[in-house]
């Protein structure tokens, strides 16, 4: 790993690019982005252009949804850090970039994920979260198993039923609506709202997040595709009844959340506006998006790390007893695998933040100033495969992070909106959820690997993560 020079050998240099004639070339970068060159070589070819990782560049939407497109962009792994430091950034209505949803979404209120940590109610909220979740650590486990247990059972219905191909998405997007609701609230999902919750979440996320995204139309229908989801928001009646229905829910089974909200000041309905935003957005979206990158990954890895997987994950099981916290500590090689795929693919690849004061950042080579007002945009994908910091960037390597030198690498992963290495506070943005998130993640992999000793995938992109198909199992030899 390269060590970055000391800012005091750094030259400063004036932020390459621009933004082009306003609105034009707002218009031309969207179209570059969405249809001419895509997401990654947009900003690859940009880098290249410019020699640069960080240079100015317009993002979407633009036009007529953004009032202003203009960022600056940061794609190296130094750089990317000071979109962590909330004493020289804001964070204020940035969750999702250059332009806001409306708040019909969200109740008609700013939600905490839409809230700077210098706002009082931010720091009531994420307090209110981090304790809600804190108190139900012992859960954790035995409720996620439980669903798993349905989903793999589902699995295997599906594939005596199919010959072997699987749509792993569907599946997975069941078990996790099915986990969430009944780890934050204090019920279960009725069978209507089992089968119909997955599908009112997606629809109320695709609605707000469609400008940020290209549903993958023949590049002849491009023009069509940008006039309807990148030049005007998607209004929220379309969605409102289903999004009705998910708080109704979460509403009549969410007494101990709602009370302890109360205690804090917040009243119900503010309450469980933003546990269903919680609920919705930050934890079924972010599982939505996280398995299947993860049976990905490991899917198509190969044999030998299964192999290797397989018999780390039965060992532990068997020394400890069964499958607890403690076990699951041992398993080195799997919260490796689990790091390297939040790592080569985090789950939210972006990130913004408005510069508080004049800032001066560093890359490997450079210093830039940015200006006070400046919108600042990171691309954590470019971030997280920065080939100063990570030997191999661009290839999935299970063993990354074990042994000391591996584990020194945990503060270059930012998937939760800061270092691997920090746990989040109520005076930062960083994911509140963040352990349960990796604990989920590899508790999954271990319940795949108690059941199965290989798996083969078919992978393609969707718009929101990639699509997952199962195509072969080999079932566990030996169970444990």
């Amino acid at each position: 790993m390269a060590s970055p020079s000391s800012s005091s050998e750094l030259p400063l240099k004036p932020i390459p690019g621009g933004y082009g004639f306003p609105f034009l070339g707002a218009i031309k970068d969207r179209y570059d982005y969405f249809y001419f060159q895509g997401k990654d070589e947009f900003f690859r070819s940009r880098v290249a252009k410019y020699r640069s990782t960080v240079f100015r560049a317009n993002m979407p939407p633009g036009p007529f949804i953004s009032s202003d497109s203009r960022v600056v962009v940061l794609l190296d792994a130094l750089t990317f850090q000071i979109l962590f430091d909330t004493s020289k950034v804001e964070k204020r209505n940035l969750l999702d970039g250059t332009y806001m949803p409306s708040l019909s979404f969200t109740g008609d209120i700013r939600t905490c994920a839409y809230l700077d940590p210098s706002e009082t109610e931010h720091s009531v909220l994420k307090k209110l979260f981090l304790c809600f979740l804190a108190s139900r650590h012992d859960r954790f486990i035995p409720l996620f198993r439980s669903s798993l247990s349905e989903m793999f059972i589902k699995l295997e219905d599906k594939i005596a039923e199919k010959n072997k191909v699987v749509d792993f998405n569907p599946i997975s997007d069941s078990m996790s609506f099915d986990f969430i609701f009944r780890l934050l609230s204090d019920g279960t999902p009725d069978s209507k709202l089992a089968a119909d919750g997955p599908g009112m979440f997606d629809k109320w996320l695709a609605f707000q997040l469609a400008p940020l995204a290209s549903i993958g139309l023949p590049k002849i229908f491009s023009i069509l595709e940008d006039l309807v989801i990148h030049t005007m928001p998607l209004p929220f009646f379309l969605v409102k009844s289903g999004y009705m229905k998910l708080y109704n829910a979460f509403y009549s089974c969410s007494d101990s959340f709602l009370a302890e909200a109360e205690k804090q000041g917040i009243n119900r309905e503010k309450a469980c506006h933003n546990l269903v935003f919680l609920a919705g957005f930050n934890a079924y979206g972010g599982m939505k998006v996280l398995f299947p990158i993860l049976l990905k990954w490991i899917g198509t890895a190969g044999e030998e790390l299964h192999r290797n997987l397989a018999d780390e994950i039965r060992a532990a099981v068997k020394e400890e007893g069964g499958l607890t916290f403690s076990a699951i500590e041992k398993m080195s090689l799997l919260k490796s695998v689990v790091y390297e795929a939040l790592r080569i693919e985090p789950p939210v690849p972006f990130q913004y933040a408005k510069a508080k004061e004049d800032i001066v950042v560093q890359s490997h080579d450079s210093a830039f100033k940015i200006k006070k007002g400046e919108i600042i945009f990171g691309y954590q994908p470019f971030a997280t495969k920065d080939g100063k910091v990570f030997e191999n960037p661009e290839k999935f390597i299970g063993d990354r992070f074990v042994g000391e030198e591996g584990e020194k690498l945990l503060k270059y992963v930012y998937w939760s909106n800061g270092r691997e290495t920090e746990e989040p506070t109520p005076e930062d943005k960083m994911c509140p959820g963040k352990n349960l998130v990796v604990l989920m993640a590899r508790v999954i992999v271990v319940e795949f690997f108690l059941r199965y000793d290989t798996f083969s995938v078919e992978v393609n992109d969707l718009p929101l993560g990639p699509s997952v198909k199962i195509t072969s199992v080999t079932k566990a030899a030996v169970k444990v």
